[in-house]
């Protein structure tokens, strides 16, 4: 596979792995590998990163089967990327997720819920295999998405941490590309014609995170550096000036 592509996204990912401590000597790293087009640069980037970088690590990918039809040949053809191209180990978990939300409990907004659930199963698949780090896609663009999510939805000033420990499962969630624009993404998967797996979840295109990636959009039309400048405040703690708790102002 050529690299020339990866080379900015490997930048990010070397400054996030270095910034937050992602990645230590002798870890094995497992990228819950969704088939989309972030978890799939993600893992073949790092299945680049770990053949320069000074710290040795080993890399698995796991892939979650929801059980949504029409994806058996996708998932044939991505694990062979996999495998072949990417010389990184492939694995598969069959889960009857898609049946317990849609048909089952029929949640009108499914998001939460099937995240948690993937995220069970990922976390699952990775003390089977020995892999105490979980690696997840989650681009610069999503935590941007996500701090609106938790702002405008839930009244909170959140969006998810670059590492967290998970400590029922003892598994470490490192997020590499926390500092990879979507377009740098975007661009990877043209230049390299990875095999990036269509959506067939039936919320897909109607959920709340799709309205905060219009949001962020229709800003940009009017102000272009909006989208650098929520995230540039995001990753920069220097910058947070909040109201302080109630009744403890400084006199």
């Amino acid at each position: 596979m050529e690299t020339k592509p990866l080379r900015k996204i490997l930048g990010s990912i070397r400054k996030a792995a270095e910034d937050y401590d992602m990645i230590s000597d002798g870890d094995h790293v497992a990228v819950g590998l969704s088939g989309g087009k972030d978890s799939l640069v993600l893992t073949a980037a790092l299945a680049v990163y770990r053949k320069f970088s000074a710290t040795r690590f080993t890399l698995s990918a796991i892939n979650v089967d929801m059980g949504l039809k029409g994806t058996e040949a996708e998932r044939v053809r991505l694990k062979a990327f996999v495998r072949g191209e990417l010389d990184v180990p492939y694995y598969e978990v069959k889960t009857d997720i898609a049946e317990i939300i849609f048909d089952v409990r029929k949640e009108p907004n499914p998001c939460s819920l099937c995240s948690k659930m993937r995220r069970g199963a990922l976390s699952s698949e990775c003390v089977r295999i020995g892999a105490g780090k979980l690696a997840l896609g989650h681009n610069a663009d999503d935590m941007a998405e996500t701090f609106l999510l938790s702002l405008i939805y839930e009244g909170r000033l959140n969006t998810f941490q670059p590492i967290s420990y998970m400590s029922r499962t003892g598994i470490t969630v490192i997020r590499p590309m926390i500092y990879v624009p979507e377009a740098d993404v975007k661009g990877a998967v043209n230049k390299l014609g990875l095999p990036v797996m269509n959506n067939p979840c039936p919320a897909n295109h109607f959920t709340e995170r799709e309205r905060m990636k219009n949001l962020i959009s229709s800003i940009c039309r009017d102000i272009p550096f909006a989208r650098d400048r929520m995230i540039s405040a995001i990753t920069s703690p220097e910058r947070y000036s909040l109201f302080p708790p109630r009744n403890k102002v400084d006199k």
